[in-house]
């Protein structure tokens, strides 16, 4: 895949040879003279300013050069903007934005941010304006004018943060409905709230990322090993380098739209994050009295008034734009997101975007343990777990950043009594209160989205001393054991041997399950009709290594058959699993010609255009993949299924950026992307990763610029 050297001469842009047409345009091509962006021969950029401020300016370039669409729409979600371009059906997507994400409110936080701030949102703001300059033909969907205040509306980077957990369907029928009079009339027949960590209606694929980091007593080199493994919708993070003068120099993955390194590493540390089951998003009951022509709510002896405002959401017709009006509703607890038991149920949430973005960009800097934790004082990583390591050798793990400290009595998964102070947050919990791990000696730690209660084998945290809200868990997840299972014991790691271990193709939840179904086979009577019909199956999974690969006919069967009987039940009798694996046959025959057919026939990756939500066709190409959903405890993580017209299943999620990282006197990386850099499909960077994402094949990360050398697709300074 190498190719020689190619540096091309400094590129030009349209219209960079007619005068400036104004004084932005004239600055931004001032700035662009500080930046060089190189393109390695896998498409990604390297961008390298004089100023952090350079840097950040030329990573939005870069990422509106690879796909605007994607920063676009980051944007128009992350504003309550998305309906002015997809219409009536966002609605009340962008309704909940608006009750957390005011833009006058967003403006006055960037007027109170430090200066080095400040400088970083403007840069950001004018790298994607001047993109926008210079490329006349791209046509942006609604924003055609980045402000620096924007950057704040969109600061932590997770995928799927805090205020999508606000459940739509209920926000809707509690706001779409002409009347609130239900909400303190007496409502004996009101279905009792749910539990927030109840799922509603169906399965869900899981969900999440895996990070491991390894000690130095553990590996060969002894050198501190990091696993940055993040599982998310597929094309939702670019990778990328940015490098300045001073001293900023990170190499990672990058949500579209952002401009920070999300989850990554510097020349001395790195840090990888996955999603918590923290509980620390809290809904209050609150008791509504009709009053004086407005609301009132209950609290302890008295009655304060509910703030209420006026929301308007544009949205795009078939005939141009029109807007819905609403009237909205807070109490000192937070906007009234829904309806229950005859209340009005409140959400309260980490509210605190400038200082998210500060923590967000300060942690790519951080390059010992101390400025990393320090950077965790601000306490708004909120969503996630954070796994460390660093040349010096420390590995770390920080539970979620942000856990209000509450009255532990109380059961915080179930909206709890708005009208009582004992449910207030009480500040804080501290770092040292929160599970968390440094250097255990046993030599390893990870997280899978489990529970941080085996995240060090023997030495992890102890569930007994914590508050139940730290962490939602019920029990370990098939990951959390297949995790312990290839990092107990293992005294020389690599790089290599670590992302063999991310790989491994063991599926604990088979091996559990699967001589239960090899067992109520065996035991039914000879007379049964399900006997012989499934007793060529049974033998293929009774002699089954319960590994996956592309080749393995077992691996169909077995994903079938356990679709087949969670559907049935949770915990499936013996004939409901003999019925189940008799259906899930008659499937594959029906589909494939043969229950025998091969994992990767069926398992797909395809890429076909560069649309956000892709249209899957089993008569396009695509390419096998091995590995499995996590639901069956695959650390490689492929969330696949069928959809209208096909019969192949194809993945959206799972695996998205993979790379593991060895800190030594020089950082070495090995990762890849999932499909490619850009999301153009006339690119050759479209999908050139592909198969060594469907394979598990990472290539080696140029972090340093000599390592560039012969693997340089394009240089370029913007501005000249």
């Amino acid at each position: 895949m190498k190719k020689p050297a190619i540096i091309a001469l400094l590129a030009v842009l349209p219209g960079l040879s007619q005068p400036p047409i104004n004084k932005d345009a004239a600055a931004w091509e001032k700035q662009a003279r500080n930046v060089t962006i190189l393109r390695d021969d896998w498409g990604i950029p390297h961008v390298y300013g004089k100023t952090d401020a350079d840097a950040v300016f030329g990573v939005m370039y870069a990422q509106a050069e690879d796909d605007f669409n994607r920063v676009e729409t980051n944007y128009l979600n992350s504003m309550g903007r998305l309906a002015e371009a997809e219409g009536e059906s966002q609605i009340y997507r962008d309704l909940r934005m608006k009750l957390f994400i005011d833009p006058d409110d967003m403006k006055a936080q960037y007027e109170k941010a430090p200066a080095w701030l400040k400088a970083l949102m403007n840069a950001y703001a004018d790298g994607l304006n001047y993109y926008l300059s210079t490329h006349p033909a791209v046509k942006p969907r609604v924003i055609t004018h980045f402000e620096p205040w924007m950057a704040i509306t969109f600061s932590e980077g997770s995928i799927g943060g805090d205020i999508e957990r606000v459940n739509l369907n209920q926000l809707q029928a509690f706001y779409g409905s002409a009347s609130k009079s239900s909400a303190f009339a007496a409502s004996a027949s009101a279905r009792p709230p749910l539990r927030r960590d109840e799922p509603v209606g169906g399965y869900h694929e899981p969900t999440g990322s895996n990070g491991i980091a390894i000690a130095p007593s553990n590996t060969s080199a002894r050198h501190a090993l990091l696993l940055i493994n993040p599982h998310t919708s597929f094309f939702f993070r670019a990778e990328a380098q940015m490098v300045s003068d001073e001293g900023l120099n990170a190499y990672g993955a990058m949500t579209w739209g952002q401009f920070f390194i999300y989850q990554g590493f510097n020349d001395r540390a790195g840090w990888m994050h996955t999603s918590s089951g923290v509980d620390n998003i809290d809904e209050y009951l609150e008791t509504i009295v009709k009053k004086d022509g407005g609301y009132s709510y209950k609290y302890g002896n008295e009655e304060r008034p509910v703030k209420t405002s006026r929301i308007v959401v544009p949205y795009k017709t078939a005939t141009g734009m029109a807007q819905k009006a609403f009237t909205v509703y807070r109490t000192h607890h937070g906007p009234v997101v829904r309806e229950a038991d005859g209340k009005w149920v409140s959400v309260r949430l980490m509210e605190e975007p400038l200082k998210a973005l500060i923590q967000s960009y300060s942690r790519t800097k951080a390059k010992t343990y101390r400025a990393f934790r320090d950077t965790m004082e601000l306490h708004t990583n909120s969503s996630n777990n954070t796994i460390y390591a660093d040349a010096d050798g420390t590995i770390a793990y920080f539970h979620s950043n942000f856990i209000p400290k509450r009255d532990p009595t109380l059961d915080w998964t179930k909206p709890v009594d708005g009208s009582d102070p004992a449910t207030e947050w009480n500040g804080l919990m501290s770092i040292d209160e929160t599970p968390g791990l440094l250097n255990p000696p046993n030599g390893w730690l990870y997280n899978c989205n489990n529970w941080p209660w085996s995240a060090a084998g023997p030495n992890s945290p102890k569930r007994a001393d914590y508050p139940a809200y730290v962490d939602r868990g019920r029990e370990e997840s098939p990951r959390g054991a297949h995790a312990i299972r290839v990092l107990q014991d293992k005294k020389d790691f690599t790089v290599d041997s670590l992302i063999a271990a991310a790989y491994d193709r063991y599926l604990p939840w088979f091996a559990a399950r699967v001589p239960e179904l090899v067992k109520a086979w065996e035991q039914a009577a000879e007379s049964d009709p399900l006997k012989q019909p499934l007793a060529g199956q049974i033998a293929a999974l009774r002699d089954w290594d319960y590994r996956w690969s592309a080749a393995s006919v077992p691996t169909s069967l077995a994903v079938y058959w356990g679709e087949e009987a969670g559907r049935r039940a949770d915990h499936p009798t013996p004939a409901q699993m003999l019925q189940a694996l008799s259906t899930a046959s008659e499937k594959l025959m029906r589909d494939f010609g043969t229950w025998k057919t091969p994992w990767g026939e069926i398992n797909r990756y395809q890429r076909v255009n560069g649309d956000i939500v892709q249209r899957f066709d089993d008569a396009a190409a695509s390419i096998p993949v091995g590995f499995t959903s996590s639901r069956w405890g695959s650390l490689a993580s492929f969330g696949a299924r069928t959809y209208a017209g096909t019969k192949k299943m194809y993945g959206t999620t799972g695996n998205s950026f993979v790379a593991v990282v060895e800190f030594g006197d020089r950082v070495r990386a090995k990762a890849v992307t999932a499909g490619g850099e850009s999301g153009d499909p006339r690119s050759r960077h479209f999908n050139d990763q592909a198969t060594r994402y469907s394979t598990g094949d990472l290539r080696e990360v140029y972090f340093y610029r000599s390592q560039l050398d012969g693997h340089v697709e394009r240089q370029y300074h913007r501005g000249r």
